[in-house]
């Protein structure tokens, strides 16, 4: 029998909706939704079905018998395995408090389960992968405009021009975005792209400049220093929704175009035909404030740049700028229930000292790095458990060795996950949730100019013992004697909760696997926006009250980027197309297309060194070496090396995975604890290192 199903993407973390085609409990066609993806689905997206068949995934939970990281399992019941953490769980309960229990994510749309059930221990300490990601930005976001990083959508189709620092926004890849902006290119929209190196996102831009490693916010100090004093900027704007402004032009006043040229390495008349084009396309143009800008110490003043370059370009609230993120309130809907807000909330000051010790930061989910000193020094108090769910933190943080270093004073390590990671392998137990085929996920609001509920449904039941991460809770809270926030047994019954008030009904998705708010698009009056910037003066604020009550500069002066050692290149990662992180890296399909990273080297700094384009070359760190082959070009600075971020597993049962290509994360010696004070955010491109030519090419023979 076929039938369709409606679902979403779990590849990757943007969770695409996708159309299933089922044929006798087999899935057969995937592809991306007809109504909001016009069927687009990425090679990540694609390779879905290759691993619902792939054995080299969790099959049952496990149990560990010997050492951590040892690899010695016991494969045992669900039962057994949910009775051992209970136990576990309770007796650290009972000795340290619950708030020595953590739980970390991948953070995204279903959160509210995990809240739910860390909140209802008792513990405060939820955490995700977001120090180590994104957290620079939304901190920017928040010290602008009061509101986080998805406070604002962004309408690329029909922008004039984009402009993007190091978002490889093809590569990095969110179909509907990408989308977008091809429809923007199309349109005769202009794209600027910045970075040090060449990317997919460059060769399709209309400018390209490359820029010292490290200079992006010179760069945009630089623009900014361009737009005021040609007055350029939205003045009725300024004057009406923002303060600070004097202090701003005060504090631009060294910044000059030319001085930003000189120091980011690019053509002065090229940055000057970029600021007459702006003038004209304004406001129908977007700065992208990043994604993943956990690079550099000044990443959050950069991404704070650019966010001022927006409010100056007078974007907010217009076609083709930057457009508050509309909910159900605005379509007059109820909003879905919440299991976290029903848990009374743990009065517990963080461990991670968000919301206490850094007050200028976002509780929400803290810092996951400032983690680790609590779990070495016992201040505030003991971390003894950790429950990480579907989030890797020795492929996302730096400095492997440093953080098991930590995790020893912890007495339980428990992974959630569809597939064996580098901490899972280290952990107490691992227990293996269905992958996203096989799994509901509760509804989820996605917020937009059309804001839509939308869910997650099973298309064919789990090919192993594995279960939905709605099923792992409930029963572990049941086991906790927390059930009561678990107000369901079955995923109809929770869907049916969250919907109660909104007056929808599950049936109402079973056409489009989504249930639209609104026909049309909802835009604010951009006369009347008081009352919709969150912070202390409702307005707008160059001058940041919160940074200020912290003693952090809201406008900091520049620091020119350290240059390498000498025999040294900076370390810059990033992502491809075919693979997330290092979830998809034991993918069979994305494994053959690419089956290891490589490190990009600049074809001078090749030619010094001995190397050769395909010669294998050692990375070396600290007291960490990696071995990969060489791509030598010409298209990256001379001062950096780039490779992409994931590889280098050393995970034994996922045999694709298993040491092919190198890890960045495990060169990052000494940057676990390196952070942007003002942003939070890790400085993860603060590594230097050497590279060399390695022994493992063949030797050269000399004939005699």
């Amino acid at each position: 029998m076929k039938r369709t199903v409606w679902s979403m993407c779990g590849m990757c973390s943007v969770r695409c909706p996708i159309r299933v085609e089922v044929e006798d409990g087999e899935v057969k066609w995937l592809e991306g939704s007809p109504k909001l993806l016009g069927r687009a689905l990425c090679a990540k997206g694609s390779a879905g079905m290759a691993l619902l068949k792939d054995a080299e995934r969790p099959q049952q939970p496990l149990i560990r018998k010997g050492g951590r990281g040892a690899g010695k399992w016991e494969p045992v019941s669900w039962y057994t395995a949910l009775d051992y953490i209970a136990d576990k769980l309770n007796k650290i309960k009972e000795k340290y408090g619950a708030r020595s229990i953590m739980l970390s994510c991948r953070g995204g749309p279903f959160m509210d389960l995990y809240k739910a059930f860390i909140h209802g221990l008792g513990s405060p300490n939820f955490t995700n992968h977001d120090s180590g990601c994104g957290r620079n930005v939304h901190h920017a976001s928040k010290s602008l405009y009061g509101l986080g990083r998805k406070g604002f959508i962004y309408d690329i189709k029909n922008a004039r021009h984009l402009v993007l620092f190091g978002r490889n926004i093809l590569a990095s890849l969110r179909i509907a975005e990408a989308n977008q902006v091809m429809d923007m290119l199309d349109n005769g929209g202009s794209l600027t792209y910045v970075d040090v190196r060449q990317t997919i996102t460059g060769i399709k831009a209309t400018r390209f400049f490359q820029v010292r490693p490290g200079t992006d916010y010179a760069l945009a100090l630089g623009m900014i220093h361009g737009v005021i004093k040609d007055c350029i900027y939205d003045k009725d704007f300024i004057e009406r929704y923002t303060t600070g402004f004097d202090e701003l032009a005060a504090f631009i006043e060294p910044y000059t175009m030319e001085w930003a040229a000189k120091e980011c390495g690019i053509k002065l008349n090229k940055l000057k035909q970029f600021m007459e084009e702006i003038s004209i396309q304004r406001p129908r143009v977007i700065f992208h404030p990043g994604w993943m800008l956990s690079r550099y110490k000044d990443s959050f003043y950069a991404s704070r740049a650019l966010h001022i370059l927006n409010v100056l370009m007078g974007n907010i609230e217009v076609v083709g700028g930057q457009q508050f993120a509309k909910g159900p309130a605005d379509c007059g809907v109820k909003g879905l229930r919440s299991l976290d807000a029903q848990v009374p909330k743990p009065d517990e000051k963080r461990a991670d000292g968000v919301g206490w010790r850094y007050k200028h930061f976002d509780k929400g989910p803290g810092l996951f790095h400032l983690f680790y000193d609590a779990m070495i020094t016992g201040d505030p108090y003991p971390i003894k458990a950790v429950i990480c769910h579907r989030h890797d933190p020795f492929t996302c943080f730096p400095d492997i060795n440093a953080q098991k270093e930590a995790l020893e004073n912890v007495e339980l390590l428990v992974s959630v996950d569809t597939h064996y990671s580098e901490f899972g392998w280290y952990s107490d137990v691992i227990l293996p949730e269905s992958m996203y085929l096989e799994r509901e996920t509760q509804i989820v609001t996605q917020k937009g100019p059309k804001p839509r509920f939308i869910l997650r449904q099973r298309a064919v039941d789990p090919k192993f013992n594995t279960k939905p991460g709605w099923e792992i809770y409930k029963l572990l809270a049941d086991r906790l004697g927390i059930g009561q926030y678990f107000p369901y047994n079955r995923i109809e019954e929770l869907w049916q909760w969250q919907l109660e008030p909104t007056g929808y009904r599950i049936e109402d998705f079973q056409r489009d696997g989504f249930v639209s708010l609104t026909d049309k698009p909802i835009m604010y009056d951009r006369e009347n926006l008081d009352g919709r910037f969150k912070t202390p003066s409702g307005k707008i604020e160059f001058v940041s009250q919160v940074l200020t009550e912290a003693g952090i500069p809201s406008l900091k002066e520049y620091e020119s980027p350290q240059r390498p050692p000498k025999g040294r290149v900076r370390l810059i990662f990033g992502r491809s197309p075919v693979h997330a992180h290092g979830h998809t890296i034991n993918n069979p399909l994305l494994h053959e297309l690419m089956p290891e990273n490589t490190l990009w080297i600049n074809k001078r700094v090749a030619s010094k060194l001995g190397i050769k384009n395909g010669d294998w070359v050692d990375v070396i760190g600290d007291s960490q070496k990696g071995t990969v082959r060489a791509h030598v070009t010409e298209f990256i600075h001379p001062e950096a090396a780039y490779t992409v971020h994931g590889f280098g597993r050393q995970v034994p049962l996922q045999s694709r995975a298993y040491h092919s290509g190198m890890s960045d994360q495990k060169l990052q010696e000494g940057l676990l604890q390196l952070m942007d004070q003002a942003g939070g955010g890790l400085c993860l491109c603060e590594k230097f290192v050497i590279i060399r030519r390695s022994p493992r090419n063949p030797r050269r023979r000399v004939e005699l």
